[in-house]
């Protein structure tokens, strides 16, 4: 499926937030997925994850997550200085702005003549979780979460202030969770903790784990597995396919 490319600006209560879209360029109806990226923004391998979505037909939105923060169209390096810049600002921006920015995409999306009003969300780390947050909303029904960091810890934003653990029981839609047992950010009690969370609140849950590191699925760097990445998307697609699209 071709897929076309256009960035918008939505406003929200703390700034205007850049989004892209990709979608299908044949006329149609569409499920949308909302797309977080690590804390290094709207990055080659983010882009390239948002093309096979997309490609699978989906319209997918990936917002800037610390638009409060950076300017317009800032991509963060896969290096120290990027990392030391995204880690901060994760802890920099309100816990708000993520929420705000879901809700901006949806009452954009829901206007959209080639948007079929069925949501999802994905992500990888920073946006694993951003993406498990972003089901506490009750217009997303599927949401793939790749080593979402700071679940187990609640330490996403200003001290105490992240309450994404606590809300588990809010979430209605299906979530898949995938999981890197080599993952320092995620040891194995944060992965438990969650388990047990979303089995005690009778959470529609899947739960992946794998041999692998962190950021297995970023095709950039040491830590990639391309195999383990196709059979991870493959999953996600089915998923989204069985449940927004039925």
């Amino acid at each position: 499926m071709n897929i076309i490319e256009k960035s918008i600006s939505l406003p929200t209560p703390n700034g205007t937030m850049r989004t892209v879209l990709l979608m299908p360029k044949e006329e149609g109806k569409y499920p949308c997925l909302i797309l977080y990226s690590e804390i290094f923004q709207l990055t080659g391998p983010i882009m390239r994850s948002a093309a096979i979505m997309a490609g699978h037909g989906f319209i997918v939105a990936l917002p800037e997550v610390y638009y409060q923060h950076l300017e317009q169209g800032k991509v963060l390096g896969y290096d120290d200085t990027g990392k030391d810049i995204g880690n901060q600002l994760k802890i920099d921006t309100p816990i708000s702005n993520y929420d705000e920015g879901v809700k901006a995409i949806l009452s954009f999306m829901k206007k959209e003549k080639n948007c079929s009003g069925r949501f999802g969300s994905i992500g990888f780390c920073l946006g694993g979780h951003l993406a498990f947050r972003a089901a506490l909303n009750n217009s997303i029904e599927a949401s793939a979460c790749f080593y979402a960091t700071d679940i187990h810890s609640g330490t996403l934003g200003k001290k105490e202030e992240c309450d994404t653990f606590e809300r588990i029981q809010e979430i209605k839609g299906e979530v898949m969770l995938f999981w890197g047992r080599q993952d320092p950010h995620v040891p194995a009690e944060g992965r438990a903790k969650i388990y047990k969370e979303l089995t005690d609140k009778k959470i529609n849950f899947t739960w992946q784990e794998f041999n692998a590191a962190h950021a297995f699925m970023r095709d950039e760097g040491e830590r990639y597995d391309p195999g383990l990445a196709q059979d991870c998307y493959r999953l996600a697609v089915g998923m989204f396919n069985r449940v927004l699209k039925r």
